[in-house]
């Protein structure tokens, strides 16, 4: 394993235990998190969803149409 990999695994390791500190020391810091990555989530739901509306494959021949909708 190079250097660079340790380097960042071990960073990676101490951002952990930092945030594990950070909940002790002050709980409601959870829900925060939580919430913030339900909002994330929720808003990539959406542009992932706006994004397949917009490229979505539309055809004239309704036979074609039913066999690339699968």
């Amino acid at each position: 394993m190079s250097g660079y990999f340790k380097e960042k695994g071990m960073i990676a390791g101490i951002i952990l235990i930092a945030a594990g500190i950070l909940l002790v020391v002050y709980p409601p810091l959870l829900s925060i998190i939580v919430a913030a990555f339900l909002i994330l989530a929720g808003a990539m739901a959406l542009s992932v969803a706006h994004y397949n509306r917009k490229h979505r494959r539309h055809f004239d021949n309704p036979t074609v149409e039913f066999f690339f909708r699968f």
